[in-house]
């Protein structure tokens, strides 16, 4: 008996009992959703934090902090030299900020921050943009922060500053104009004994940052050169342009002073691909540094969230083996009921294992119907799930949900799983019916005294 004989068979025999068949798919198909869309609760959660975490952030970066039982545990040149020379590295960038607030003025408008010493050429190659301008070419030309202007106000930083409560300057003080191509006086300071002495240094707008991705980040920051930052340095006498106030410890006042290492507060390497981000990560921290990269925190994320999946799915499955009861029954009552015709065959000489076969294909037949239709009444409730829940969120608690979280998703591993959890269960329930069935006597099955 060839199996498309042996599947017609199942078919035909379906049809005799469709209200018995119709629940018993039922059942099935509740399982299976059940089973899919508690899981995607998991897979939801995790691709929207994922992506939460990895939005706008370069997954090829591995930020360096020190390293490991130095007494300067500072990022210096040599280090970055040594970065720089690792295989596979694209690019090492390096930050460091004027140890001392500047006093920004471009005319009558100015601002307090930070002045942040970064090379060029490397920050180019990891991807440093600009909405307008262009780089520095010169050591006296600089770039500055998208919000830099928002920062400027018009003020002889005497009186009170003309700010609203948030801290943003008050509209009519706010700077109007355009600040590529004009002269930003940058002013330090520095205590010669009690007296304090200050200094002004000129520099050229050429280019305005790229807007941070965002709508928290604020970028008030002036990019300088390693040329400017000696000159300050020259005239504070210390590393970074560091202040040395009147009441520092004498022993602190000189440590400062003697030291002549510039060390990089900000240093991040720049793998060519992220493939290559863990063996460039665990070749530094062989070597005693502190590094970080968003991959390390992907590989913690995703343990856990491959722990509450699976957990789920093991849940789910509990419903598909409470569902496999109704399969079991469905199949008794079939071999009962078919014992005039398993008598028949096995009369005709029809092989034991075909009869086992035709009611393992029945309840896997079953199993797959269930699956399927379970499958598209998960994908209706993930639709209604992602669309419905922030609506009721956001009224509930007064917070708007973020328009790309998602609560739940199926991606296609997840139907596969499913169906073959359902296929697995569903032929061990019609296994012992199929068993039963291989043994039923020729004589009584023709009596129907089965």
């Amino acid at each position: 008996m060839r199996f498309k004989d042996q599947f017609k068979f199942v078919r035909q025999n379906m049809k005799k009992n469709k209200t018995r068949i119709f629940m018993t798919v039922l059942a099935t198909a509740m399982g299976c959703a059940f089973l899919i869309v508690l899981a995607s609760v998991g897979f939801g959660l995790q691709k929207s934090i994922v992506e939460e975490i990895t939005q706008d952030r370069l997954m090829t970066e591995i930020q360096v902090h020190g390293k490991e039982n130095e007494e300067n545990a500072g990022i210096t040149m040599d280090d970055i030299t040594y970065f720089e020379g690792l295989d596979h590295v694209k690019a090492v960038t390096r930050r460091q900020m004027v140890d001392q607030q500047g006093e920004f003025r471009v005319g009558e408008f100015r601002a307090e921050g930070n002045a942040v010493v970064v090379d060029f050429p490397s920050e180019t190659k990891a991807g440093f943009e600009l909405s307008e301008g262009r780089l520095p070419e010169a050591d006296n030309e600089v770039v500055i922060g998208h919000d830099f202007a928002e920062s400027l106000a018009k003020w002889n930083g005497k009186e009170t500053a003309p700010l609203n409560e948030d801290g943003t300057v008050k509209e009519e003080f706010k700077y109007k104009g355009k600040l590529i191509g004009e002269t930003l006086n940058l002013g330090v300071k520095q205590y010669e004994g009690e007296e304090e002495k200050s200094k002004t240094f000129d520099v050229k707008i050429v280019g305005i940052g790229k807007k941070p991705t965002k709508d928290w980040e604020w970028d008030p920051n002036i990019y300088i050169s390693e040329k400017v930052l000696s000159e300050i340095e020259a005239f504070t006498g210390t590393p970074n342009g560091t202040v040395i106030t009147p009441n520092l410890p004498a022993e602190e006042r000189d440590l400062m002073e003697q030291r002549k290492d510039r060390f990089y507060s900000q240093v991040s390497i720049y793998a060519d691909d992220v493939e290559n981000v863990k063996t460039i990560s665990e070749t530094i921290k062989d070597k005693k540094y502190f590094a970080y990269s968003v991959v390390d925190e992907m590989e913690q994320i995703n343990t856990v969230f491959l722990i509450v999946k699976s957990g789920l799915i093991f849940i789910g499955t509990i419903a598909i083996i409470i569902a496999s009861i109704g399969i079991y029954n469905t199949m008794t009552m079939a071999v009962t009921e078919r014992a005039p015709d398993i008598g028949i065959m096995k009369a005709i000489g029809a092989n034991p294992s075909t009869i086992k076969r035709i009611f393992l294909i029945e309840s896997s037949y079953i199993g797959l119907l269930g699956a399927i239709f379970g499958t598209i009444v998960a994908y209706l409730i993930t639709l209604g799930v992602n669309w419905l829940l922030p609506i009721i969120l956001s009224n509930a608690f007064g917070e708007p949900i973020p328009g790309d979280f998602k609560f739940s998703h199926i991606p296609l591993s997840l139907p596969l799983i499913c169906i073959g959890i359902c296929l697995v269960v569903t032929i061990l329930s019609g296994l012992r019916p199929a068993r039963r069935a291989t043994k039923v006597d020729v004589l009584k099955a023709m009596r129907r005294e089965v």
